[in-house]
């Protein structure tokens, strides 16, 4: 009952902060599903989506929707519920988010990297009543996932699997059913359209959530940044779970201007580079350490990538001297993306030129975007000075979904969101991200608390102590170096791996160094000195 009461208050005041700036004309006011039947009608018999040989014009996109929508209806699922999604990249993916808002039900974005830990933290904290897996993915079996997550959590009615079961609904059913009844009721604009996930410092997923009005608008500003058309081909490289390639412009994006996406499972270069090729890409969106692996690929492979014009870098800050390759190896412009899924987004122009490119993180999407960046103290840092980042605008969350206690730390009385990034302000308005402030490792773009590694780590019977730190790294751009004191000189990162991996962590959450040490070094402070220890490991590797 408190969490209804709470779940209602939040959800309300939520609406009516989306609703103030529907009313001056900022933030349409259609749902995403109403979007998609205008897309539908001005793009029709167009390409909307490509997974594999599966190509899904926009109306087929629409009317696979409906058809699910219905079999999720016929489940018991609608207005207001929560489902976990945890599918890779496909077409079945974009058409199960399309029929839960039409329902109105709000799709959680698990990444298919998430393990049973991670998995286990969502349904405590969102309660679905539904779970879509895949049946196998990259050699792991989702189905034993699903059933152990379900036996924990009676919550979950319904596992839906994309794939062959055979003892659990699958995907295929659902595209199947009866139609829709044209009478259900849709959600509102401000509604909660979807629940992305955000790292934190502590490990436990904080649920973000985005309205239909203002996601919307997140993605639709952001093809207009990017000039997108009707002939624009997005290519989701990244896991669409995020939301940059979700929405930045991403696939949300595509489908605002007719385009197409063209669906690739991995972001590795040789499913990359081909797709490029063979579908005629324009736009594509990677993480640093990726774009470099693009590069060193492109020094040696010979297939025609020339229609590859915008290449988005954002995740994590990229260097400089990367920057400037981009351009002319890979033959396609740079963008660079700064933004995080809580809201603001900043982006390099088109128009810029190349040292504002290569050197700066953007500038906010939106004129209606408000940010603040602060000393330690509080107080306004000095023009050009580094200091947090806060922000607020259209399309910026007002507070984590159900966490009330998180949310008084993490949001200002006056509603800036406190980003915990450290940047600097050019005299043009744009960003240049420092680094960070919380507790995190940035690997690959991922986002790894360090608090949660650390307190599984001590409890392993050989270790009396451990640190977990970031360590600079030319392919992840940070590594995660676990230091331990111990009194098993054989205790070795192979042991930390599996043990993590029993404890369902996954493999990008475990360190990828191991360092012993008999003390920890100090500052003149008295305080461990984890620049030195970064050092350590930098010569041990």
């Amino acid at each position: 009952m408190v969490k209804e009461k709470n779940e209602s208050g939040f959800i309300a005041a939520l609406a009516d902060a989306k609703q103030s700036y529907i009313d001056d004309g900022v933030l349409p006011p259609l749902t995403l599903w109403q979007w998609l039947e205008i897309w539908d009608r001005n793009y029709h018999q167009h390409t909307a989506l490509v997974d594999g040989d599966e190509y899904l014009s926009y109306q087929g996109l629409k009317e696979s929707a409906e058809y699910v929508a219905a079999g999720l209806q016929q489940q018991g699922i609608g207005a207001g519920d929560t489902v976990l999604v945890q599918l890779p990249n496909s077409n079945h993916f974009v058409v199960l988010c399309f029929a839960l808002f039409r329902l109105g039900a709000k799709p959680i974005m698990a990444m298919p990297a998430h393990r049973e830990k991670d998995i286990n933290a969502l349904c405590q904290q969102a309660q679905p009543v539904a779970y879509v897996v895949p049946d196998h993915f990259l050699g792991f079996n989702y189905q034993v996932l699903a059933d152990h997550i379900s036996q924990q959590h009676p919550c979950i009615r319904t596992v839906i699997i994309d794939g062959k079961s055979a003892n659990h609904l699958t995907f295929e059913q659902f595209l199947h059913s009866a139609p829709l009844d044209p009478d259900t009721p849709q959600p509102s604009p401000t509604n909660i359209a979807l629940l992305l996930l955000s790292g934190g410092t502590t490990g436990t997923p904080k649920l973000i959530p985005r309205t239909h009005a203002d996601y919307a608008f997140n993605a639709i500003e952001s093809a207009k940044v990017c000039r997108m058309s009707p002939q624009s081909v997005y290519l989701a490289a990244l896991p669409i779970s995020h939301n940059f390639p979700l929405a930045c412009p991403g696939i949300l994006g595509t489908l605002s201007v007719g385009g197409k996406v063209v669906m690739a499972k991995t972001a590795g270069d040789d499913e990359a580079f081909s797709l490029i090729e063979q579908e005629k890409v324009t736009i594509t969106a990677l993480v640093p350490p990726l774009a470099k692996l693009w590069l060193e690929t492109k020094e040696w492979d010979e297939t025609d990538i020339s229609s590859l014009q915008l290449l988005q870098i954002g995740g994590s800050r990229l260097e400089e001297k990367v920057a400037r390759q981009i351009t002319p190896i890979l033959g396609c412009q740079l963008q660079q993306v700064f933004g995080m899924a809580e809201g603001l987004l900043c982006y390099t122009r088109l128009d810029d030129d190349i040292e504002t490119v290569a050197t700066t993180q953007g500038k906010p999407l939106s004129t209606a975007d408000q940010i603040q960046i602060l000393a330690p103290d509080g107080s306004p840092v000095s023009p050009g000075e580094a200091g947090e980042l806060l922000t607020k605008g259209p399309y910026t969350i007002k507070g984590y979904y159900l966490a009330e206690e998180h949310n008084k730390k993490a949001f200002t009385q006056e509603g800036f969101y406190q980003s915990g990034d450290l940047v600097r302000q050019t005299a043009n308005g744009y960003l240049i991200v420092e680094g960070r402030l919380k507790e995190q490792i940035n690997r690959a773009g991922e986002k790894i608390a360090i608090a949660e590694i650390e307190e599984l780590l001590v409890e392993h019977p050989d270790v009396i102590d451990c640190i977990l730190i970031p360590v600079p790294d030319e392919r992840l751009g940070e590594r995660s170096c676990a230091f331990v004191i111990s009194d098993n000189p054989a205790f070795d990162l192979q042991q930390v791996q599996q043990y993590l991996t029993q404890h369902g962590l996954p493999r990008y959450k475990q360190p990828d160094q191991l360092e012993h040490i008999a003390m920890w070094p100090l500052t003149t402070v008295s305080k461990v000195n984890k620049q030195a220890l970064s050092q350590l490991a930098i010569e041990n590797d």
